[in-house]
């Protein structure tokens, strides 16, 4: 790197900070930007900056948006009684993107992971038992008349939809055990054999899976 001027050299340690940018890629995004045109650099400059000034964590569900509450738990349109568990803000991305789930979301920001020293203190999961617990209905009462409808709906079934592995696995069946004694209904997403793939590539973890999943034909 000591051949290398060092605003360079600094541009594109900072980029190996990023998650999956290795040495190499880091050099390509830096001398790219360096040869783009200034008005490139400075766009990406700006939008950098604002992202930590005009975002917001929801108070209610966790995600990341420009207002508190966010658009999807301030959308009287969305069904308020069918919350949906995910690990990470990309991942409510992902879901919207089907166009099938119309309630609402929680993000744990994270998953429950002993190797890397996250336990569930570290995850926003007292903040889910304390949606489910200190009842949306009983929080409208307390508000009074002006508190918004979709504010007094009742929670009643909870859908985790951690990542299908051994921490996603391990966080939705930490999660299942504190939310069963509360009466709510608790389920997981289907996981089984992917559209397009054959039955002679599948695992036994996705075949048992499918088979567990199995619907009426």
């Amino acid at each position: 790197m000591s051949q290398i001027a060092k605003p360079v050299a600094d541009l594109i340690a900072e980029f190996e900070k990023l998650p999956g940018v290795g040495p190499k890629s880091a050099q390509r995004l830096v001398y790219h930007l360096l040869h783009a045109p200034k008005e490139n650099a400075d766009q990406l400059a700006r939008a950098v900056a604002e992202l930590k000034v005009k975002t917001k964590i929801c108070g209610i569900c966790g995600n990341v948006a420009e207002t508190d509450p966010c658009n999807i738990c301030a959308d009287a349109g969305r069904d308020h009684s069918i919350v949906m568990v995910v690990e990470e803000p990309l991942d409510i991305l992902a879901i919207e993107k089907t166009r099938a789930f119309h309630g609402v979301y929680h993000v744990l920001h994270g998953a429950i992971s002993p190797l890397s020293n996250i336990g569930p203190d570290d995850l926003k999961i007292q903040d889910l038992l304390h949606r489910l617990q200190s009842s949306e209905i009983k929080q409208a009462a307390d508000a009074g008349a002006s508190a918004p409808a979709w504010s007094r709906t009742e929670i009643k079934e909870v859908i985790l939809a951690t990542n299908p592995n051994m921490e996603g696995e391990a966080t939705a069946m930490y999660i299942q055990k504190l939310i069963g004694p509360l009466g709510v209904k608790v389920t997981r997403l289907a996981r089984g054999l992917p559209v397009g793939g054959d039955l002679e590539y599948a695992d036994e973890v996705t075949l048992t899976r499918a088979l567990e999943g199995r619907t009426q034909y």
